[in-house]
């Protein structure tokens, strides 16, 4: 009933909202600062944003600066898939300039969508051929369609990965970072010809045994039969995915904005007072941000459920214990693939340590393939975006990628 009791909830207010977006654009005409209709138009529009969205954002990815010269890029779509596309940001790279590493980005599915990691692609796509893991949302998935698990997922990694085709480096951003680890194991223990490169592991759960969080210490609070009972949920009508059960993105996101809700209160004051104040530049920064942050994505429940369980609850893979359709997952089998891992020193999400665990289970990589770097001051997000991460954590992961680059 949680879906449903949201999605009515969601369709009572719907009128309302889009009175406002309509009213709020109609009023900022003509109006000085500061005045009483500026103060109710901000007032509008403010209303207006404090929603939820169901559909991916744009990239709006148009062009990037390559060798100093700006290229276009455009998005293809490579290989199709009821639950995710590996898509390709597409580039014609300046005459005489040799190719570049291809990258395939492993995004998150954990309630928001892949265009989270925007910035994060933008800046690879300097220096790389981009690909990403843009994941779909599981109330538009049919269930004819079937199931997704963690053992589905996996095999989109690997599927995807034999798609970009060879010499691909691997960069998965948190959630996947086991996914990702157990794909590169799968492949490299069948000596597979499409073993990434390289795999760059950022604030991923590899070991929540290590320096626990929040995050993990509310895994552990409760059985798994818990998360099902009370998390779990199924997609109501008009939805493609009609009586799919989820893990809802709007659930997600609830537990993301009470661990700072102060922050996203003053987040909204603040887009007020610069709407009122007309500093369009600092409006458009928190309308943009809270455009993403707002769009959800479901879960697939299997997928949620195993996942809270084999990686937070019972750390399957540090045990030795992960298997793939039924075969033990086996990180020593990888010997081609350097790994590096990042890690930031205020991750309240992904603590330090519970990544870079990964080069303890790698047993047979050597040494000078490994690499392992912690940002400070950065929490979770600022290992992938942000000036740190363009600055001082991505010539660590280009300089890496590229020593182990056949380019």
């Amino acid at each position: 009933m949680l879906y449903q009791a949201y999605q009515l909830q969601s369709d009572l207010m719907s009128p309302f909202r889009l009175l406002a977006q309509g009213g709020g654009s109609a009023m900022w005409m003509s109006q000085t600062e500061g005045s009483a209709m500026r103060k109710m138009s901000a007032s509008m529009e403010v209303m207006s944003r404090m929603r939820l969205t169901h559909s991916r954002p744009d990239y709006g990815i148009a062009s990037v600066l390559v060798g100093g010269e700006p290229v276009p890029v455009t998005e293809e779509a490579v290989m199709r898939m009821p639950f995710g596309t590996l898509l390709h940001f597409k580039r014609e790279l300046p005459a005489g300039m040799p190719a570049q590493p291809k990258v395939l980005v492993t995004a998150p599915l954990s309630g928001h969508f892949a265009t989270l990691l925007r910035e994060t692609v933008r800046t690879l796509l300097q220096d790389h051929d981009v690909y990403i893991t843009d994941w779909h949302n599981a109330r538009d998935v049919s269930l004819s369609h079937g199931a997704f698990g963690l053992d589905d997922y996996i095999d989109h990694m690997i599927r995807f990965i034999e798609a970009v085709g060879t010499d691909t480096h691997v960069m998965a951003v948190c959630q996947p970072c086991v996914a990702a680890l157990a794909a590169t194991a799968i492949m490299a223990e069948d000596d597979s010809p499409f073993q990434p490169r390289s795999l760059t592991l950022m604030a991923g759960p590899v070991d929540c045994r290590v320096n626990p969080t929040g995050v993990n210490t509310l895994a552990v609070s409760k059985p798994i039969e818990w998360f099902e009972k009370n998390l779990i949920s199924h997609v109501p009508l008009p939805h493609a995915g009609y009586m799919r059960r989820v893990y809802p993105g709007f659930v997600q996101l609830s537990a993301f904005l009470s661990m700072n809700l102060e922050r996203h209160k003053q987040a909204f004051k603040d887009l007020y007072r610069h709407l009122v104040e007309g500093d369009m530049d600092k409006a458009n920064t928190i309308r943009h941000f809270y455009d993403e942050y707002l769009a959800v994505n479901d879960l697939p429940a299997e997928f949620y459920l195993e996942t809270v369980e084999k990686v937070f609850q019972t750390y399957d893979l540090p045990l030795g214990k992960l298997s793939y359709k039924d075969r033990i997952v086996k990180p020593q089998a990888i010997r081609k693939t350097a790994l590096m891992t990042v890690e930031g020193e205020r991750d309240d999400i992904c603590a330090v340590g519970q990544t870079v665990a990964a080069h303890d289970l790698c047993t047979s990589i050597r040494p000078y393939m490994k690499s392992h770097h912690i940002q400070t001051g950065v929490g979770h997000y600022g290992v992938f975006s942000g000036k740190k991460w363009n600055q001082q954590i991505y010539p660590r992961v280009r300089d890496m990628i590229y020593s182990h680059s056949s380019y």
